[in-house]
């Protein structure tokens, strides 16, 4: 297939979005409420990685780049994920710590958009989910420089191997490793919906209360 005839054949891509609604008065009034019912409906339907978001960082440069991470924990205080302190990601939250997060449920037609300041999760919170993973993910912690040019796979290989006979089977957190908190003022839930009125509910905070408001699609 040609470039042009692909191009073409991607514009004529069409689908009908008619498996559910987002109604103002089925909705809840708190979006954290919102976003574990969502969340939980994933899980329950076994989509494929339900816990994956897309994460949204600006650098110095103004330049956005975007990866996708996995939730870790969620509560009142935010959305929390792990990583590399000094990965792409880590650089830019430190310059600029306004993010965005993003869900893509496809099969059940829906989204869901967070936005807010980050900050690093606690030292105490961070080593507890360290010492929850398998062990070869707490030697990858050490093994990769995270967003680094590396020379090819071997020097991952060789650096878990380093890494793994230097710390047996009690690896200590790394220093350049742990959490982030994502602590949202603004929440937005997109159901598609047929003839692309799609049903946006957003919920932004205003003084100490959320207000929710619908916006056109």
């Amino acid at each position: 297939m040609s470039m042009s005839s692909l191009s073409s054949s991607i514009a004529d891509l069409r689908k009908s979005y008619e498996r559910a609604e987002l109604s103002e008065d089925a909705s809840h009034a708190e979006p954290l409420a919102q976003f574990e019912q969502w969340l939980g409906e994933a899980i329950a339907g076994e989509l494929p990685e339900p816990n994956a978001m897309t994460l949204a960082t600006v650098g110095g440069d103004l330049r956005p780049s975007t990866r996708v991470v996995l939730i870790k924990g969620y509560d009142p205080r935010g959305i929390v994920w792990y990583s590399n302190y000094d990965s792409r990601k880590g650089h830019e939250l430190a310059g600029n710590p306004y993010a965005a997060l993003q869900f893509h449920w496809v099969e059940l037609e829906r989204v869901v958009r967070i936005e807010g300041l980050v900050q690093k999760a606690s030292a105490e919170e961070s080593d507890a989910y360290y010492a929850s993973r398998p062990l070869d993910s707490r030697i990858g912690a050490w093994a990769s420089p995270q967003s680094q040019v590396i020379a090819g796979r071997g020097v991952l290989v060789a650096n878990a191997a380093r890494y793994g006979a230097q710390f047996m089977l009690q690896p200590p957190r790394p220093p350049h490793w742990g959490g982030f908190r994502l602590v949202p003022d603004a929440w937005e839930f997109w159901q598609g919906r047929k003839s692309r009125l799609h049903d946006r509910l957003r919920y932004r905070r205003e003084d100490e209360t959320w207000v929710r408001e619908r916006l056109a699609p």
